[in-house]
C-alpha cells in the first residue's frame, strides 16, 4: 500500500478508530504500563517523540504520568493528529505538545528527543531497506542514549506457529468486538500490506538503524515490543 493510500485509509477511520478497537484495550493499557518502566529514567523535563501517534493514546498516557514531559507528535493522517489534539485540549496537556502533519522525514533532524515511541507503524514498510531507513530517521531525532520503544506485528509466516497464532488473534479481535467486515480486511492486509517478520529479524532492522541491539519486552499474540538506546556514533546530518 502506498503512502497516500495508508495516509487515505487512516483519514477515513479516524472518526471511529478508537470506538472500533476499544475491544483490544487490555492489550494496549500492558504495552502501557511496561512502558513507564523502559522512561522512568529520563529526565522529569524530557521531550518524547511519538511517530505514526494516530488518535494520541500512548501520548496521552505518557502526559499524565510524567507531568513535565514536552511531546511531538508526528502522523500523516491530518484526521487522526485533529483527534490527538483533541484529546490534548481535554487532558489539559496541550501546552506541551506540538504537532506536526506529515510522514517522519519531513520532520526537521534535530537530535532534541530523550525517547521515542513507535507502536504498529514500521510494519506497513515492506523493504527491509526502507523499514531500516524509517528507523534511522528516528535514531537522527534522538540525542545519543535516547530510548525507543516499538511495537509492531511479528512472526515467522512460514511456521505452523503464525498459523496458529494468526488464528487465535483472530478470534481474539472477534471477541473484542471488532465487525467481520473489519476482520476481513485486517485478514487481507496482513497478507499484503503488512511486513509481519520474525521477532530477531526485526530487532536486527532496528539495531541496523543505529540503536544497541534492542532488548524485547513485551508480546501478546502477534503484537511484540522492543526497546533500545541510540548509539552515540550514528550519522545525524
Amino acid at each position: 500500500m502506498r503512502n497516500e493510500e495508508l495516509k487515505a485509509l487512516f483519514d477515513q477511520q479516524a472518526a471511529g478508530y478508537d470506538k472500533q478497537w476499544a475491544g483490544m484495550a487490555p492489550i494496549r493499557d500492558a504495552l502501557y504500563f511496561l512502558l513507564d518502566s523502559l522512561f522512568v529514567g529520563l529526565p522529569e523535563n524530557a521531550r518524547i517523540l511519538c511517530v505514526g501517534v494516530g488518535t494520541g493514546a500512548e501520548l496521552a498516557h505518557l502526559a499524565e504520568r510524567f507531568p513535565g514531559w514536552q511531546f511531538t507528535a508526528v502522523d500523516p493522517s491530518g484526521a487522526m493528529l485533529e483527534i490527538c489534539r483533541q484529546r490534548a485540549t481535554q487532558g489539559g496537556f496541550l501546552p506541551r505538545c506540538r504537532f506536526h502533519e506529515g510522514y517522519l522525514d519531513t520532520l526537521p533532524a534535530e537530535a532534541n528527543h530523550d525517547g521515542a515511541t513507535c507502536f504498529l507503524v514500521s510494519q506497513f514498510l515492506l523493504e527491509p531497506q526502507a523499514r531500516i531507513a524509517f528507523f534511522h530517521e528516528i535514531a537522527r531525532r534522538l540525542s545519543p542514549g535516547g530510548v525507543l520503544a516499538n511495537a509492531d506485528l511479528a512472526s515467522d509466516t512460514e511456521s505452523p506457529a503464525y498459523e496458529a497464532l494468526l488464528r487465535n488473534w483472530m478470534a481474539l479481535m472477534s471477541s473484542a468486538g471488532v465487525q467481520p467486515e473489519m476482520l476481513e480486511r485486517v485478514r487481507a492486509a496482513y497478507a499484503r500490506d503488512v511486513a509481519i517478520l520474525p521477532a530477531p529479524q526485526v530487532a536486527g532492522i532496528i539495531e541496523a538503524a543505529g540503536f544497541e541491539a534492542p532488548v524485547q519486552f513485551f508480546q501478546a499474540g502477534l503484537m511484540h515490543g522492543w526497546f533500545g538506546a541510540r548509539k552515540a556514533d550514528i550519522e545525524v546530518r
